[in-house]
């Protein structure tokens, strides 16, 4: 679909596009396309999308690593045959390509100055499985986390696993001979291939595959002698020259791991011919990066789901004593072996989720080795920890008695004590706790940030004691250090210096750094890289590693794929130097031509949150699932600037001058925030904590100083004044609303999308009902918790019932209760719009009221869940001091209030036996406070169904706006099947504008929990 015909100029969705039906597509100009002839030649050739413009390319411009490149333009092709014709036009006219999955590159193999072709955009579908032949096909842009969710039934699994593999795909997968955790057991992708269907470089499409040894030198023989050999032929003539020339360097070169993919993949091949009298073609791709073929379909091999495992951690007082581990525990068989060391642990212990587990491992314990066993039972899962730890580890006691036929290794572990883990939750925690490092590590705000240059290099297990000896001494000497944890089972530790590249000491250490690795790889046997590629970071020390001969022989086979270099051309056997091209280098600059006005406490301020997003795409991996918060655009629309990713990386090059366009500008604002709902699931939800939502505050609130507020934006923020006007002349005020032509009124003046459904008006509000009353149910006198409960303007003027069930059930628990007089607008509607100033003096006036009442010993509660977050979170960035800090730490959800105190012990229930469906606001999630409801309605008595829901789209007044309709539609489609799959039939959510979205677009308004538990009193 070409640029001038997918959606209005606006960049925005129509309700009617049809694109919604398989997720929306927009159309970002962003300063006009680029190479307008390449561009008309390739939308009157594909059916994909074609993108040149300036946003698109940016957006491109980087991936998970240090580098960032502004490619040609953007191609998303929708068939093997589109693809063809995109490399064919570009071979012609000699424009280089580069295949592009989920861009989590670690090494800058997914950005080039070439045509990039984004196979996970529209070619992701799986083609079938025979769980027979264990064998599945898919194509190159399926993540393999939906693979497997295919394979799963059959108990089978696509076997390399890296962690972000909701991310990546199985193209990418390829091209980086991707591995995983468990590569101890399965070792990396080359091994289960096939049969790849690929398009060579001048656009010829085919199939590599298995080939006996002697009919690939027949071919080879006969293409020499053809007069025009095409590129298949040429491969088939290197192919059978490496083996008849090479193969005694090759097996004499290449490091003897299980982890390698520096380099072409030719030890497999050598492999393959001695092993199989056969070689695999497609597995010469498995590595490459996209520089011999495009991978467009493939075959793989699968491997059996485990029916047990077991988990065992072993504490040590250092790094090197669990690096001497390693090998010895090998002789074990396990299935991983993942070392974290004390830094890491460090930032496990200052997680609110890990503190606890980590404060469980004895006194002193400097670093850990997580062991995992694969086993066809429980005990033998059971027996193989225990055939590890019998008469090794001092002290041990094992549950069940070692086999007789255990391993035995020379002396014993070192090891001072092991944590055994065989329920499957503790196990998942044991692992979770092992990835919880990386995204505190990554989450620095300054200058010097942990960089993955020399963090993936494969070293024999015998070795690694003496290699991170010296890898050590190498960081004392360049005063720097690095974490190590991940992959010591393999030899593959993770190890990121901490550096400056924005200044020339930063860039001048790092190649020092990676020089000096290299020589240590090299002088100990192992790899350059043994998970994350060439790429721009490492392809240069491929000739010090193969030696000239073998680095001539890559070049060569490169020659025969692609004779004039155009697939990802410089990566594997190029000419990268690994420090161009980098995102930070000592000529960055960022515009600080404005004051930020909220509270930035981190290294850098508004700068360093800006800058933290490192590009690992943990917002758009869950695009085929439903589970977590962000990013509930990126869902819907599937497009890289409705990811936190894209507009984190939109926003740091506008500010660094990398835009043609004011980071200010109307073009900017409307295309890069305004789909940015809000939900904050970011903060919670991003590896790094990049916060999105505040960031766009930011932003926009400078903006409307500059271009002023538009008159909707005023009436959303000033939401009290309008439902309080409503309130005053209902019921007249919701017979007008229901009149014909009422909605195409609203719509033609302010914007308010003519098929929604405004929230009615009630004339005796619930502060009239509070007033009314004879007092407080509870005593003060008689009370141990006193409550001020907060009138938000929905709960007051649209839906009463819902704060008088909350009097009703805190009273029931013995709370005594007050209606504050003075607080009714938390300042959430204002601040939605960023209307900071506004929503800052509302805060102000909020806090001088309730901060003498906290002193006095008064929680505060709100039945709205924005408004208690508002009250938590953002009244600290809006204001400082001891006042705004103590509202800040006494101020609740009701559910939550009921369930941190409980105070639901204290009451009788006599629930009505009802199942219900939980979906819980977005930023209750995104603040890790969404649980309390349901512990509370289970214990009245409900059977709750907590739906594992984002966010519903409504989003405040995000889903009344008519330009967002659509996407607002669309963001609730995931939530309206879940409630559709749900057993029970009775909603209930907490959030006003959730309960209207259900309420406009499924059957019925779910309730409030808080009415659910008032109604089992």
């Amino acid at each position: 679909m070409s640029q001038d015909t997918q959606t209005p100029s606006d960049g925005r969705l129509d309700s009617s596009d049809p694109a919604l039906d398989s997720g929306a597509n927009y159309d970002y100009r962003g300063g006009g396309n680029e190479r307008p002839d390449l561009v008309s030649a390739l939308e009157a050739r594909v059916e994909g999308d074609v993108r040149f413009d300036t946003y698109t390319r940016e957006l491109y411009a980087t991936d998970a690593s240090a580098y960032e490149q502004l490619p040609i333009g953007v191609v998303a092709p929708v068939s093997t045959e589109d693809v063809a014709t995109v490399v064919s036009y570009c071979a012609d006219n000699e424009i280089p390509v580069l295949p592009r999955g989920g861009g989590t590159s670690l090494a800058g193999q997914a950005v080039n100055e070439a045509v990039v072709l984004d196979l996970k955009r529209h070619m992701d579908g799986f083609l079938g499985a025979d769980p027979e032949d264990r064998t599945a096909r898919a194509q190159a842009g399926i993540t393999l986390a939906h693979l497997n969710d295919h394979l799963e039934p059959h108990g089978l699994k696509y076997a390399p696993d890296p962690a972000w593999g909701d991310k990546s795909v199985l193209g990418g997968c390829i091209g980086n001979n991707t591995t995983g955790a468990h590569s101890l057991k399965y070792e990396k992708a080359d091994g289960y291939i096939e049969e790849c269907e690929v398009v060579l470089a001048d656009g010829t499409v085919t199939t590599l595959g298995w080939v006996d040894v002697d009919d690939l030198h027949d071919r080879a023989a006969r293409a020499e002698n053809a007069d025009e050999p095409d590129i298949e032929d040429r491969i088939y003539v290197e192919t059978s020259r490496i083996l008849r020339e090479e193969a005694d360097e090759i097996e004499e070169r290449f490091p003897d791991l299980k982890r390698n993919v520096s380099g072409y993949d030719l030890d497999r091949l050598v492999q393959d011919a001695n092993e199989h009298g056969a070689v695999n073609l497609g597995r010469l791709l498995a590595g490459s990066e996209g520089t011999l073929a495009v991978v467009t379909e493939a075959e793989v091999s699968l491997e059996p789901i485990p029916e047990a495992k077991a988990v065992v951690l072993l504490t040590y007082d250092g790094v090197l004593p669990a690096m001497r581990d390693v090998a010895p525990i090998l002789e074990h068989d396990p299935s991983a072996v993942e070392v974290m060391d004390d830094v890491m642990l460090d930032l496990a212990r200052d997680t609110t989720e890990f503190s606890d587990l980590v404060a469980t491992l004895p006194d002193g314990t400097d670093s850990t080795l997580l062991v995992e066993f694969y086993a066809d039972s429980a005990a033998e899962a059971k027996t193989k920890i225990a055939d590890l730890l019998a008469d090794r580890l001092p002290g041990y006691d094992a549950e069940v008695d070692p086999s007789e036929d255990g391993v035995e290794t020379d002396g014993s572990i070192e090891a001072v004590d092991a944590l055994e883990a065989y329920d499957p939750d503790r196990q998942a925690k044991f692992w979770k706790m092992r990835k919880s490092g990386l995204p505190i590590l990554l989450s620095r705000t300054g200058d010097d940030k942990h960089w993955p240059f020399v963090e993936d290099t494969a070293i024999p297990a015998e070795n690694l004691p003496a290699y991170v000896s010296d890898l050590q001494e190498l960081f004392d000497e360049h005063d720097t250090f690095a974490a190590y944890y991940a992959h010591a089972g393999p030899g593959v530790l993770h190890i990121r210096p901490l550096l400056n590249l924005k200044s020339e000491d930063g860039t001048e250490t790092m190649m020092a750094i990676s020089e000096a690795v290299t020589d240590l790889v090299i002088e100990y046997d192992g790899s350059v890289s043994g998970e994350h590629g060439d790429g721009h970071a490492r392809t240069r020390w491929n000739r010090k590693l193969y030696g000239e001969n073998l680095w001539e022989t890559f070049r060569d086979l490169k020659s025969a794929f692609d004779p004039d270099w155009l697939l990802n051309p410089g990566n594997v056997c190029g000419d990268h130097d690994p420090t161009e091209n980098l995102r930070y280098d000592p000529d960055y600059a960022f515009d600080t031509d404005f004051d930020p006005v909220l509270n930035w406490e981190n290294e850098n301020g508004f700068q360093g949150m800006v800058e933290l997003c490192h590009g690992c795409a943990g917002c758009t991996g869950h695009q085929d699932t439903t589970g977590g918060v962000m990013c509930p655009t990126y869902r819907a629309a599937e497009e890289e600037i409705t990811s936190t990713r894209g507009r984190a990386n939109m926003l740091r090059q506008a500010m660094s001058g990398d835009l043609p366009d004011d980071v200010f500008d109307d073009e900017f604002v409307h295309e890069v925030l305004d789909l940015c709902i809000g939900c904050k699931g970011c903060k919670a939800d991003c590896p790094s904590g990049v916060d999105m939502a505040k960031l766009k505050a930011e932003v926009t609130h400078e903006y409307h100083q500059r271009e002023g507020v538009t008159l909707r934006d005023r009436l959303f923020a000033n939401v009290e004044q309008v439902l309080s006007l409503g309130s005053t002349f209902a019921p007249l005020s919701n017979w007008g609303m229901s009149l014909p032509g009422s909605g195409w009124l609203m719509e033609q003046t302010v914007g308010i999308a003519r098929e929604r459904t405004l929230p009615g008006f009630h004339r005796t509000t619930f502060r009239d009902w509070w007033n009314d009353r004879d007092g407080a149910g509870v005593a003060e006198s008689e009370a141990d918790n006193r409550v001020l409960l907060l009138a938000d303007p929905y709960t007051n003027y649209s839906h009463p019932d819902v704060g008088k069930a909350a009097v009703r059930v805190l009273e029931a628990a013995g709370v005594h209760v007050r209606v504050p007089e003075a607080v009714t607008d938390s300042g959430r509607p204002a601040y939605s719009k960023a209307m900071l100033d506004q929503a800052r003096e509302t805060a102000r006036e909020n806090v001088d009221a309730l901060a003498p009442l906290v002193e006095d010993g008064w929680d505060v509660v709100s039945v709205e869940p924005s408004d208690a977050v508002m009250y938590q979170l953002d009244y600290p960035d809006l204001l400082t001091g001891p006042d705004v800090e103590a509202v800040a730490n006494s101020s609740y959800g009701v559910m939550e209030y009921l369930d941190v105190h409980r105070l639901d012990d204290r009451i009788d229930f006599d629930a009505p036996g009802d199942a219900l469906t939980y979906h819980g606001h977005c930023q209750q999630k995104a603040t890790r406070k969404d649980h309390h409801a349901v512990g509370v309605m289970r214990r009245a008595g409900y059977a709750v169904d907590a739906l594992d829901s984002g966010c519903c789209g409504m989003a405040g007044s995000f889903g009344y706006e008519a330009e967002h309709l659509s996407m607002s539609e669309a963001i609730a489609d995931r939530l309206l099947d879940q409630i559709d799959d749900s057993p029970s039939e009775r909603v209930v959510a907490p959030g006003a504008s959730c309960r209207s979205q259900v309420g406009d677009l499924g059957d019925e308004e779910p309730d409030h929990p808080i009415e659910a538990v008032d109604e089992a009193l």
